[in-house]
Protein backbone atom coordinates (compact mmCIF):
# COMPACT_ATOMS: atom_id res chain seq x y z
CA UNK A 1 0.00 0.00 0.00
CA UNK A 2 1.39 3.64 -0.83
CA UNK A 3 2.73 5.41 2.35
CA UNK A 4 0.43 7.93 3.51
CA UNK A 5 2.12 11.38 2.50
CA UNK A 6 2.70 9.13 -1.54
CA UNK A 7 -1.07 8.80 -1.19
CA UNK A 8 -1.57 12.14 0.17
CA UNK A 9 -0.29 14.02 -2.65
CA UNK A 10 -1.22 11.48 -5.83
CA UNK A 11 -4.76 12.56 -4.09
CA UNK A 12 -3.93 16.26 -4.08
CA UNK A 13 -2.42 16.17 -7.53
CA UNK A 14 -5.46 13.96 -9.03
CA UNK A 15 -7.68 16.15 -7.75
CA UNK A 16 -6.23 19.44 -8.43
CA UNK A 17 -5.46 18.60 -12.18
CA UNK A 18 -8.34 17.13 -12.65
CA UNK A 19 -10.66 19.92 -11.62
CA UNK A 20 -8.17 22.41 -14.39
CA UNK A 21 -8.84 19.74 -16.78
CA UNK A 22 -12.66 19.44 -16.14
CA UNK A 23 -12.66 23.41 -15.95
CA UNK A 24 -10.88 24.36 -18.92
CA UNK A 25 -12.75 21.13 -20.99
CA UNK A 26 -15.96 22.48 -19.31
CA UNK A 27 -15.09 26.36 -20.70
CA UNK A 28 -14.26 25.05 -24.02
CA UNK A 29 -17.71 22.97 -24.47
CA UNK A 30 -19.01 26.03 -23.55
CA UNK A 31 -17.63 28.06 -26.43
CA UNK A 32 -17.80 25.28 -28.82
CA UNK A 33 -21.51 24.67 -28.32
CA UNK A 34 -21.73 28.50 -29.29
CA UNK A 35 -19.51 28.19 -32.16
CA UNK A 36 -21.29 24.84 -33.70
CA UNK A 37 -24.22 24.93 -32.52
CA UNK A 38 -26.59 22.33 -30.88
CA UNK A 39 -26.81 20.72 -34.06
CA UNK A 40 -23.02 20.43 -34.26
CA UNK A 41 -23.16 18.93 -31.23
CA UNK A 42 -25.41 16.64 -31.97
CA UNK A 43 -23.23 15.40 -35.14
CA UNK A 44 -20.45 15.59 -33.22
CA UNK A 45 -21.57 12.86 -29.93
CA UNK A 46 -22.98 10.77 -33.17
CA UNK A 47 -19.42 10.89 -34.83
CA UNK A 48 -17.99 9.82 -30.94
CA UNK A 49 -20.45 6.99 -30.36
CA UNK A 50 -18.63 4.87 -33.12
CA UNK A 51 -15.23 6.00 -32.33
CA UNK A 52 -15.99 4.62 -28.85
CA UNK A 53 -16.93 1.79 -30.27
CA UNK A 54 -13.11 1.92 -32.09
CA UNK A 55 -11.82 3.04 -29.02
CA UNK A 56 -13.11 0.27 -26.82
CA UNK A 57 -11.52 -2.16 -29.33
CA UNK A 58 -8.06 -1.01 -28.53
CA UNK A 59 -7.54 -0.09 -25.11
CA UNK A 60 -10.59 -2.58 -23.37
CA UNK A 61 -8.80 -3.68 -20.50
CA UNK A 62 -5.34 -2.72 -21.51
CA UNK A 63 -4.77 -0.29 -18.78
CA UNK A 64 -5.99 -2.62 -16.47
CA UNK A 65 -3.71 -5.30 -18.02
CA UNK A 66 -0.70 -3.47 -17.60
CA UNK A 67 -1.57 -2.39 -13.70
CA UNK A 68 -1.83 -5.50 -12.87
CA UNK A 69 0.72 -7.27 -14.87
CA UNK A 70 3.24 -5.07 -13.37
CA UNK A 71 1.79 -4.53 -9.71
CA UNK A 72 2.27 -8.37 -9.58
CA UNK A 73 6.14 -8.42 -10.96
CA UNK A 74 6.85 -5.54 -8.97
CA UNK A 75 5.51 -7.26 -6.07
CA UNK A 76 7.38 -10.80 -6.80
CA UNK A 77 11.16 -11.88 -6.66
CA UNK A 78 12.21 -10.32 -10.11
CA UNK A 79 10.56 -6.65 -10.18
CA UNK A 80 12.58 -5.83 -12.93
CA UNK A 81 10.32 -7.82 -15.16
CA UNK A 82 7.96 -5.21 -14.88
CA UNK A 83 9.44 -3.58 -17.69
CA UNK A 84 9.11 -6.82 -19.99
CA UNK A 85 5.59 -7.13 -18.66
CA UNK A 86 4.45 -3.61 -19.96
CA UNK A 87 6.58 -4.12 -23.23
CA UNK A 88 4.14 -7.06 -23.97
CA UNK A 89 0.65 -5.25 -23.32
CA UNK A 90 1.73 -1.97 -24.94
CA UNK A 91 2.91 -4.17 -28.15
CA UNK A 92 -0.39 -5.79 -27.94
CA UNK A 93 -2.28 -2.72 -27.44
CA UNK A 94 -0.46 -1.23 -30.45
CA UNK A 95 -1.73 -3.59 -33.05
CA UNK A 96 -5.02 -3.80 -31.05
CA UNK A 97 -5.27 -0.01 -32.26
CA UNK A 98 -3.87 -0.30 -35.40
CA UNK A 99 -7.01 -3.31 -36.39
CA UNK A 100 -9.53 -0.92 -34.71
CA UNK A 101 -7.95 2.38 -36.64
CA UNK A 102 -8.27 0.62 -40.11
CA UNK A 103 -11.91 -0.73 -39.19
CA UNK A 104 -12.90 2.44 -38.62
CA UNK A 105 -11.46 3.98 -41.51
CA UNK A 106 -12.03 1.63 -43.79
CA UNK A 107 -15.70 1.41 -42.46
CA UNK A 108 -16.56 5.30 -42.07
CA UNK A 109 -18.77 5.42 -45.30
CA UNK A 110 -21.36 2.50 -44.26
CA UNK A 111 -20.86 3.59 -40.36
CA UNK A 112 -22.25 7.30 -41.07
CA UNK A 113 -24.46 6.62 -43.84
CA UNK A 114 -26.50 3.48 -42.60
CA UNK A 115 -25.70 3.56 -39.13
CA UNK A 116 -25.63 7.05 -38.31
CA UNK A 117 -27.98 8.21 -40.76
CA UNK A 118 -25.71 11.38 -41.47
CA UNK A 119 -23.09 11.09 -44.25
CA UNK A 120 -21.44 14.16 -42.92
CA UNK A 121 -19.73 11.88 -40.05
CA UNK A 122 -17.91 10.43 -42.53
CA UNK A 123 -15.07 12.52 -43.07
CA UNK A 124 -15.02 13.04 -38.89
CA UNK A 125 -14.40 9.16 -38.49
CA UNK A 126 -11.70 9.30 -41.19
CA UNK A 127 -9.87 11.87 -39.13
CA UNK A 128 -10.14 9.95 -35.97
CA UNK A 129 -8.78 6.82 -36.74
CA UNK A 130 -5.00 7.45 -36.57
CA UNK A 131 -5.64 8.08 -32.62
CA UNK A 132 -6.59 4.41 -31.94
CA UNK A 133 -3.06 2.89 -32.20
CA UNK A 134 -1.15 6.18 -30.16
CA UNK A 135 -3.96 5.88 -27.26
CA UNK A 136 -4.02 2.06 -26.81
CA UNK A 137 -0.05 2.51 -25.97
CA UNK A 138 -0.44 5.54 -23.91
CA UNK A 139 -3.03 3.50 -21.84
CA UNK A 140 -0.93 0.69 -21.13
CA UNK A 141 1.91 3.63 -19.89
CA UNK A 142 -0.96 5.03 -17.99
CA UNK A 143 -1.59 1.32 -15.78
CA UNK A 144 2.17 1.04 -15.47
CA UNK A 145 2.68 4.11 -13.67
CA UNK A 146 -0.84 3.94 -11.77
CA UNK A 147 1.42 0.43 -11.14
CA UNK A 148 4.38 2.28 -9.59
CA UNK A 149 1.92 4.67 -7.84
CA UNK A 150 3.17 7.58 -9.94
CA UNK A 151 0.13 9.90 -11.31
CA UNK A 152 2.53 12.93 -12.28
CA UNK A 153 3.47 11.87 -15.91
CA UNK A 154 -0.79 11.02 -16.72
CA UNK A 155 -1.42 14.13 -15.12
CA UNK A 156 1.48 16.38 -17.70
CA UNK A 157 0.91 14.66 -20.62
CA UNK A 158 -2.95 15.17 -20.32
CA UNK A 159 -2.60 18.69 -19.38
CA UNK A 160 0.22 19.36 -22.85
CA UNK A 161 -2.90 17.16 -24.57
CA UNK A 162 -5.67 19.51 -23.56
CA UNK A 163 -3.91 22.46 -24.55
CA UNK A 164 -2.56 22.01 -27.49
CA UNK A 165 -5.97 19.58 -28.61
CA UNK A 166 -8.28 23.30 -27.13
CA UNK A 167 -5.33 25.38 -29.53
CA UNK A 168 -5.55 23.66 -32.82
CA UNK A 169 -9.10 23.08 -32.54
CA UNK A 170 -10.00 26.68 -32.41
CA UNK A 171 -7.38 27.44 -35.12
CA UNK A 172 -8.95 24.94 -37.34
CA UNK A 173 -12.53 26.12 -36.78
CA UNK A 174 -11.73 29.37 -37.75
CA UNK A 175 -10.12 28.15 -40.86
CA UNK A 176 -13.60 26.43 -41.93
CA UNK A 177 -16.19 28.66 -40.85
CA UNK A 178 -18.80 28.59 -42.92
CA UNK A 179 -17.88 25.41 -44.35
CA UNK A 180 -21.11 23.64 -42.69
CA UNK A 181 -21.52 21.41 -39.70
CA UNK A 182 -19.84 18.83 -41.34
CA UNK A 183 -16.30 20.46 -41.80
CA UNK A 184 -17.03 21.98 -38.57
CA UNK A 185 -17.09 19.07 -36.73
CA UNK A 186 -13.73 17.32 -38.50
CA UNK A 187 -11.99 20.15 -37.34
CA UNK A 188 -12.59 19.16 -34.32
CA UNK A 189 -12.09 15.43 -34.58
CA UNK A 190 -8.68 16.60 -36.22
CA UNK A 191 -7.04 18.69 -32.98
CA UNK A 192 -8.89 15.42 -30.85
CA UNK A 193 -6.07 13.04 -33.05
CA UNK A 194 -2.87 15.25 -32.69
CA UNK A 195 -3.68 15.58 -29.06
CA UNK A 196 -3.74 11.89 -28.83
CA UNK A 197 -0.75 11.38 -30.44
CA UNK A 198 1.53 14.01 -28.60
CA UNK A 199 -0.04 12.38 -25.30
CA UNK A 200 1.19 9.15 -26.33
CA UNK A 201 5.07 10.66 -27.69
CA UNK A 202 4.73 11.84 -23.83
CA UNK A 203 4.10 9.09 -21.81
CA UNK A 204 6.68 7.01 -23.66
CA UNK A 205 9.28 10.00 -23.09
CA UNK A 206 8.37 9.62 -19.19
CA UNK A 207 8.35 5.90 -19.37
CA UNK A 208 12.37 5.47 -20.81
CA UNK A 209 13.16 8.21 -17.81
CA UNK A 210 11.47 5.93 -15.43
CA UNK A 211 12.51 2.56 -16.63
CA UNK A 212 16.04 3.47 -15.35
CA UNK A 213 14.64 3.53 -11.76
CA UNK A 214 13.39 -0.43 -11.87
CA UNK A 215 15.08 -2.48 -9.43
CA UNK A 216 18.34 -4.22 -10.87
CA UNK A 217 17.57 -7.65 -12.38
CA UNK A 218 16.04 -9.72 -15.54
CA UNK A 219 14.35 -6.90 -17.42
CA UNK A 220 12.56 -9.12 -20.03
CA UNK A 221 8.81 -10.45 -19.77
CA UNK A 222 8.49 -13.65 -17.87
CA UNK A 223 7.32 -16.77 -19.74
CA UNK A 224 3.49 -17.12 -18.81
CA UNK A 225 2.78 -13.42 -19.88
CA UNK A 226 1.23 -14.16 -22.23
CA UNK A 227 -1.60 -16.42 -20.91
CA UNK A 228 -1.89 -13.99 -18.27
CA UNK A 229 -2.16 -11.14 -19.90
CA UNK A 230 -5.44 -12.81 -22.07
CA UNK A 231 -6.91 -13.56 -19.12
CA UNK A 232 -7.34 -9.91 -18.37
CA UNK A 233 -7.74 -8.68 -21.90
CA UNK A 234 -9.86 -11.16 -23.76
CA UNK A 235 -12.96 -11.16 -20.80
CA UNK A 236 -12.76 -7.46 -21.02
CA UNK A 237 -12.63 -6.56 -24.61
CA UNK A 238 -15.41 -9.40 -25.16
CA UNK A 239 -17.26 -7.98 -22.96
CA UNK A 240 -16.76 -4.09 -23.39
CA UNK A 241 -16.76 -4.28 -27.27
CA UNK A 242 -20.43 -6.00 -26.76
CA UNK A 243 -21.30 -3.42 -24.76
CA UNK A 244 -20.10 -0.55 -26.65
CA UNK A 245 -21.66 -1.69 -29.81
CA UNK A 246 -24.62 -1.60 -28.21
CA UNK A 247 -24.33 1.61 -26.55
CA UNK A 248 -23.50 2.66 -30.66
CA UNK A 249 -26.63 1.31 -31.79
CA UNK A 250 -28.65 3.47 -28.99
CA UNK A 251 -26.32 6.49 -29.71
CA UNK A 252 -28.22 5.92 -33.54
CA UNK A 253 -31.22 5.02 -32.70
CA UNK A 254 -31.96 8.19 -30.49
CA UNK A 255 -31.83 10.75 -32.75
CA UNK A 256 -33.96 8.69 -35.49
CA UNK A 257 -36.50 7.88 -32.67
CA UNK A 258 -36.53 11.89 -31.79
CA UNK A 259 -37.14 12.78 -35.62
CA UNK A 260 -40.37 10.45 -35.57
CA UNK A 261 -41.84 12.39 -32.89
CA UNK A 262 -40.40 16.25 -33.80
CA UNK A 263 -40.42 15.38 -37.59
CA UNK A 264 -37.73 16.95 -38.32
CA UNK A 265 -34.22 15.47 -38.02
CA UNK A 266 -31.92 18.73 -37.81
CA UNK A 267 -34.16 19.63 -34.17
CA UNK A 268 -33.90 15.87 -32.98
CA UNK A 269 -30.01 16.16 -33.79
CA UNK A 270 -30.27 19.81 -31.78
CA UNK A 271 -32.42 18.15 -28.76
CA UNK A 272 -29.46 15.05 -29.06
CA UNK A 273 -26.71 17.21 -28.60
CA UNK A 274 -28.05 19.59 -26.23
CA UNK A 275 -28.51 16.73 -23.98
CA UNK A 276 -25.60 14.48 -24.54
CA UNK A 277 -22.86 17.35 -25.20
CA UNK A 278 -24.07 20.16 -23.05
CA UNK A 279 -26.29 18.89 -20.53
CA UNK A 280 -24.38 15.53 -19.13
CA UNK A 281 -20.72 17.03 -19.16
CA UNK A 282 -21.84 19.50 -16.65
CA UNK A 283 -22.82 17.24 -14.32
CA UNK A 284 -20.00 15.05 -14.50
CA UNK A 285 -18.01 17.96 -14.33
CA UNK A 286 -17.34 17.42 -10.40
CA UNK A 287 -16.42 14.28 -10.78
CA UNK A 288 -12.72 15.31 -10.77
CA UNK A 289 -12.66 14.38 -6.92
CA UNK A 290 -14.42 10.80 -7.13
CA UNK A 291 -11.91 10.01 -10.24
CA UNK A 292 -9.11 11.17 -8.33
CA UNK A 293 -10.23 8.90 -5.61
CA UNK A 294 -11.24 5.60 -8.00
CA UNK A 295 -7.56 5.81 -9.38
CA UNK A 296 -5.86 5.93 -6.23
CA UNK A 297 -8.03 3.37 -4.88
CA UNK A 298 -8.29 0.48 -7.56
CA UNK A 299 -5.07 -0.66 -6.86
CA UNK A 300 -5.34 -1.28 -3.33
CA UNK A 301 -8.36 -2.92 -3.58
CA UNK A 302 -6.97 -5.24 -6.44
CA UNK A 303 -3.88 -5.57 -3.59
CA UNK A 304 -6.10 -6.65 -0.96
CA UNK A 305 -8.75 -9.05 -2.51
CA UNK A 306 -5.63 -10.82 -4.02
CA UNK A 307 -3.92 -11.20 -1.15
CA UNK A 308 -7.43 -12.14 0.71
CA UNK A 309 -7.33 -9.43 3.28
CA UNK A 310 -11.06 -9.34 4.14
CA UNK A 311 -11.08 -6.40 6.61
CA UNK A 312 -8.82 -4.11 4.63
CA UNK A 313 -10.98 -4.46 1.64
CA UNK A 314 -14.11 -3.66 3.69
CA UNK A 315 -12.44 -0.61 5.01
CA UNK A 316 -11.41 0.61 1.48
CA UNK A 317 -15.11 0.14 -0.27
CA UNK A 318 -16.66 1.45 2.61
CA UNK A 319 -14.82 4.34 3.13
CA UNK A 320 -15.13 5.04 -0.84
CA UNK A 321 -19.12 4.05 -0.92
CA UNK A 322 -19.04 6.80 1.87
CA UNK A 323 -17.14 9.41 -0.01
CA UNK A 324 -18.79 8.54 -3.34
CA UNK A 325 -22.36 9.22 -1.60
CA UNK A 326 -21.06 12.37 0.19
CA UNK A 327 -19.92 14.25 -2.84
CA UNK A 328 -22.57 13.05 -5.01
CA UNK A 329 -25.39 13.92 -3.16
CA UNK A 330 -24.05 18.16 -2.94
CA UNK A 331 -23.22 17.65 -6.54
CA UNK A 332 -26.62 16.65 -7.15
CA UNK A 333 -28.82 18.55 -4.98
CA UNK A 334 -26.79 21.91 -6.18
CA UNK A 335 -27.64 20.69 -9.70
CA UNK A 336 -31.37 20.81 -8.97
CA UNK A 337 -30.98 23.83 -7.37
CA UNK A 338 -29.13 25.86 -9.65
CA UNK A 339 -30.11 24.03 -13.05
CA UNK A 340 -32.03 26.73 -15.00
CA UNK A 341 -29.37 29.48 -13.92
CA UNK A 342 -26.61 27.30 -15.07
CA UNK A 343 -28.19 26.12 -18.17
CA UNK A 344 -28.81 30.48 -19.38
CA UNK A 345 -25.09 31.09 -17.52
CA UNK A 346 -23.07 28.41 -19.96
CA UNK A 347 -25.49 28.03 -22.96
CA UNK A 348 -27.92 30.84 -22.47
CA UNK A 349 -30.18 27.63 -22.96
CA UNK A 350 -33.23 26.95 -21.15
CA UNK A 351 -33.79 23.95 -22.77
CA UNK A 352 -30.41 22.81 -21.23
CA UNK A 353 -31.57 24.22 -17.50
CA UNK A 354 -34.64 21.43 -18.02
CA UNK A 355 -32.67 18.62 -18.75
CA UNK A 356 -30.25 19.89 -15.54
CA UNK A 357 -33.13 19.62 -13.21
CA UNK A 358 -34.40 16.13 -14.76
CA UNK A 359 -31.21 15.02 -14.44
CA UNK A 360 -29.88 16.46 -11.52
CA UNK A 361 -31.56 14.03 -8.92
CA UNK A 362 -29.89 11.25 -10.86
CA UNK A 363 -26.27 12.35 -10.54
CA UNK A 364 -25.37 10.74 -7.28
CA UNK A 365 -26.65 7.08 -8.62
CA UNK A 366 -24.25 8.43 -11.79
CA UNK A 367 -21.39 9.30 -10.11
CA UNK A 368 -22.06 5.26 -8.05
CA UNK A 369 -22.53 3.38 -10.48
CA UNK A 370 -19.20 4.60 -11.89
CA UNK A 371 -17.14 3.80 -8.80
CA UNK A 372 -18.87 0.76 -7.59
CA UNK A 373 -18.02 -0.59 -11.42
CA UNK A 374 -14.36 0.23 -11.25
CA UNK A 375 -14.62 -1.11 -7.66
CA UNK A 376 -15.52 -4.66 -9.29
CA UNK A 377 -13.36 -4.39 -11.76
CA UNK A 378 -10.84 -4.48 -8.79
CA UNK A 379 -11.66 -7.76 -7.30
CA UNK A 380 -12.38 -9.31 -10.54
CA UNK A 381 -16.16 -9.31 -10.92
CA UNK A 382 -15.78 -7.67 -14.68
CA UNK A 383 -17.90 -10.26 -16.32
CA UNK A 384 -20.56 -9.48 -13.58
CA UNK A 385 -20.37 -5.38 -14.52
CA UNK A 386 -20.38 -6.73 -18.39
CA UNK A 387 -23.28 -9.04 -17.81
CA UNK A 388 -25.93 -5.68 -16.10
CA UNK A 389 -24.39 -3.71 -18.99
CA UNK A 390 -25.60 -5.90 -21.37
CA UNK A 391 -29.17 -6.41 -19.33
CA UNK A 392 -29.18 -2.52 -19.23
CA UNK A 393 -28.57 -1.80 -22.93
CA UNK A 394 -30.88 -4.27 -24.16
CA UNK A 395 -33.80 -2.48 -21.69
CA UNK A 396 -32.59 0.80 -22.94
CA UNK A 397 -32.56 -0.02 -26.78
CA UNK A 398 -36.56 -1.56 -26.09
CA UNK A 399 -37.55 1.34 -24.15
CA UNK A 400 -36.28 3.73 -26.62
CA UNK A 401 -38.31 2.38 -29.73
CA UNK A 402 -41.24 2.22 -27.53
CA UNK A 403 -40.96 5.73 -25.54
CA UNK A 404 -39.34 8.56 -27.68
CA UNK A 405 -41.82 8.26 -31.25
CA UNK A 406 -44.37 8.75 -28.98
CA UNK A 407 -42.78 10.97 -25.67
CA UNK A 408 -39.91 12.65 -27.68
CA UNK A 409 -36.90 13.97 -25.46
CA UNK A 410 -39.22 13.39 -21.96
CA UNK A 411 -39.29 9.58 -22.61
CA UNK A 412 -35.50 9.49 -23.22
CA UNK A 413 -34.90 11.48 -19.41
CA UNK A 414 -37.04 8.41 -17.91
CA UNK A 415 -35.16 5.88 -20.09
CA UNK A 416 -31.94 7.36 -18.72
CA UNK A 417 -33.57 7.53 -15.01
CA UNK A 418 -34.39 4.00 -14.96
CA UNK A 419 -31.27 2.90 -16.56
CA UNK A 420 -29.12 4.68 -13.92
CA UNK A 421 -30.81 2.93 -10.79
CA UNK A 422 -30.69 -0.55 -13.10
CA UNK A 423 -27.08 -0.41 -13.10
CA UNK A 424 -26.54 1.01 -9.53
CA UNK A 425 -28.58 -0.96 -7.88
CA UNK A 426 -27.19 -4.22 -9.68
CA UNK A 427 -23.39 -3.13 -9.06
CA UNK A 428 -23.70 -2.45 -5.41
CA UNK A 429 -25.43 -5.26 -4.44
CA UNK A 430 -23.00 -7.39 -6.20
CA UNK A 431 -19.80 -5.57 -4.59
CA UNK A 432 -21.44 -6.20 -0.69
CA UNK A 433 -21.96 -9.59 -1.62
CA UNK A 434 -18.46 -9.83 -2.64
CA UNK A 435 -17.09 -8.12 -0.17
CA UNK A 436 -19.12 -9.48 2.83
CA UNK A 437 -20.45 -6.30 3.66
CA UNK A 438 -24.10 -5.04 4.59
CA UNK A 439 -25.25 -2.09 3.14
CA UNK A 440 -25.20 0.84 5.77
CA UNK A 441 -28.72 3.04 5.06
CA UNK A 442 -28.07 5.60 8.02
CA UNK A 443 -24.18 6.22 7.13
CA UNK A 444 -24.88 6.17 3.44
CA UNK A 445 -28.34 7.50 2.79
CA UNK A 446 -30.02 9.32 5.75
CA UNK A 447 -26.83 11.20 7.33
CA UNK A 448 -26.10 12.72 4.11
CA UNK A 449 -29.51 13.52 2.64
CA UNK A 450 -30.22 14.84 6.36
CA UNK A 451 -27.33 17.21 6.04
CA UNK A 452 -28.30 17.92 2.44
CA UNK A 453 -31.44 19.58 3.54
CA UNK A 454 -30.14 22.96 5.12
CA UNK A 455 -27.56 22.67 2.99
CA UNK A 456 -29.99 23.56 0.01
CA UNK A 457 -31.83 25.62 2.10
CA UNK A 458 -29.26 28.12 2.75
CA UNK A 459 -28.18 28.40 -0.54
CA UNK A 460 -31.42 29.50 -1.88
CA UNK A 461 -31.76 31.85 1.37
CA UNK A 462 -28.32 33.35 -0.05
CA UNK A 463 -29.15 33.61 -3.84
CA UNK A 464 -32.87 35.00 -2.96
CA UNK A 465 -31.15 38.02 -1.20
CA UNK A 466 -28.70 38.70 -4.51
CA UNK A 467 -29.65 40.88 -7.83
CA UNK A 468 -31.55 38.61 -10.09
CA UNK A 469 -29.10 39.93 -12.76
CA UNK A 470 -26.02 38.12 -10.91
CA UNK A 471 -26.01 34.79 -11.98
CA UNK A 472 -22.36 33.98 -11.19
CA UNK A 473 -22.45 35.69 -7.83
CA UNK A 474 -26.11 34.03 -7.20
CA UNK A 475 -24.49 30.88 -8.12
CA UNK A 476 -21.09 31.19 -5.97
CA UNK A 477 -22.44 32.86 -3.15
CA UNK A 478 -25.31 30.57 -2.88
CA UNK A 479 -22.95 27.07 -3.29
CA UNK A 480 -20.29 28.04 -1.54
CA UNK A 481 -22.36 28.85 1.68
CA UNK A 482 -23.85 25.76 1.00
CA UNK A 483 -21.42 23.34 0.37
CA UNK A 484 -19.36 24.54 3.52
CA UNK A 485 -22.41 23.79 5.91
CA UNK A 486 -22.60 20.26 4.03
CA UNK A 487 -19.40 19.27 4.76
CA UNK A 488 -19.03 20.45 8.26
CA UNK A 489 -22.21 18.90 8.85
CA UNK A 490 -20.62 15.88 7.51
CA UNK A 491 -17.55 16.21 8.85
CA UNK A 492 -17.51 14.38 12.19
CA UNK A 493 -18.20 10.63 12.29
CA UNK A 494 -18.40 10.75 8.51
CA UNK A 495 -15.90 12.66 6.44
CA UNK A 496 -13.11 12.99 9.10
CA UNK A 497 -12.46 8.94 9.90
CA UNK A 498 -13.10 8.26 6.03
CA UNK A 499 -10.68 10.85 4.99
CA UNK A 500 -8.06 10.27 7.76
CA UNK A 501 -8.62 6.42 7.35
CA UNK A 502 -7.42 6.41 3.38
CA UNK A 503 -3.66 7.54 4.75
CA UNK A 504 -3.61 4.84 7.45
CA UNK A 505 -1.22 2.04 6.84
CA UNK A 506 -2.48 -1.53 5.81
CA UNK A 507 -2.71 -3.79 8.89
CA UNK A 508 -1.67 -7.28 8.50
CA UNK A 509 -4.19 -9.96 8.57
CA UNK A 510 -4.44 -13.61 8.01
CA UNK A 511 -4.27 -14.02 4.29
CA UNK A 512 -6.61 -17.55 4.88
CA UNK A 513 -10.34 -16.18 3.92
CA UNK A 514 -10.86 -15.30 0.32
CA UNK A 515 -13.19 -12.25 -0.54
CA UNK A 516 -15.07 -13.89 -3.28
CA UNK A 517 -16.32 -17.04 -0.66
CA UNK A 518 -20.19 -15.07 -1.25
CA UNK A 519 -20.34 -16.62 -4.82
CA UNK A 520 -18.08 -17.62 -7.99
CA UNK A 521 -16.52 -15.04 -10.59
CA UNK A 522 -18.92 -13.93 -12.39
Amino acid sequence: MQKPTLYLKNAMLLTLSGFVLRGVGMLFRVWLAAWIGAEGMGLYQLALSVYNLAVTFATAGISVAATRLVAEELAGEQPGRAAGALGRVARTGALLGAAAGALQFLGAYPAARYLLGDARAELSLRLLAPSLPFMAVAAALRGYFLARRRVAPSVESQMVEQLLRIGLIVWLLRQVDGWGVGWSCAAVMLGSTAGEIVSCLLMGWFWLRDRRRLPAGERTAPPDIGPRMWRILLPLEGSRCLASGLVAAENALVPACLALYTGSRAEALAQYGALKGMALPVLFFPFSILGALATLLLPEITEAHIRARTGQLQRLLSRMLLLTVTFSLLGGGMFTLYARPLGQLLYGSSEVGLYLTVLGPLTPLMYLESMVDGALKGVGQQMATFRYSLQDSVLRILLILLALPRLGIGGFLGVMAFSNAFTCLMNLRRLLQVAGMRFQPFAWVLRPAASLVPALWLAWQISGHLPAWGLIAQIGAGGAAGALLYLALMWPGALRPALYGMREGRKKEPASISVTKSGKNS
